[in-house]
């Protein structure tokens, strides 16, 4: 018995943030920065990822198919290090150093107003951000990374 493979070849404006979904897709940032993809949906069913070029996917979005159906893009829990510091100037310090190595980083804040940074799991950085006196904690969670200053991510340009 031959099956269709699902085909989705278009993200939905993030005003359709609202639409229901008809299934989703939970997949880790590595795999959310790709065009072409093959995937299984929570359903079981196959699809074929066939976005833009460039596009990078981000938890909440919302892709359409070829027949229709609106599938909704989950981040998926992954290893990251989550790093807090006792001052904004010590965190900044901290975001001067793995900027300064062009490291993905997530910029985020709780209620209590406590700022954080995540990034991917990796032991040099780690004991960089340790010896900076950051708070390190190695944990599973959705990382989504600032897309950077122009919008599409890390570029190289000529000129």
């Amino acid at each position: 018995m031959l099956t269709m493979m699902l085909s989705i070849t278009e993200r939905l404006p993030s005003s359709a943030v609202q639409t229901p979904c008809d299934d989703s897709v939970i997949l880790p940032f590595d795999l959310r920065q790709k065009s072409r993809l093959r995937v299984r949906l929570q359903s079981g069913l196959e699809a074929a990822l066939q976005l833009a070029r460039g596009s990078i996917l981000r938890g909440g979005d919302r892709l359409l198919s070829g027949d229709g159906r609106i599938v909704q893009v989950v981040a998926a829990d992954e290893p990251v290090l989550h790093v807090t510091a006792v001052s904004s100037q010590q965190l900044m310090r901290a975001v001067y150093h793995l900027a300064n190595r062009h490291v993905p980083l997530q910029i985020g804040g709780g209620a209590d107003g406590e700022c954080w940074l995540r990034l991917e799991q990796d032991h040099v950085l780690k004991d960089m951000l340790l010896g900076l006196g950051m708070s390190v904690i190695e944990q599973q969670a959705p990382f989504e990374p600032e897309a950077g200053a122009y919008g599409g991510g890390h570029h190289h340009h000529e000129h």
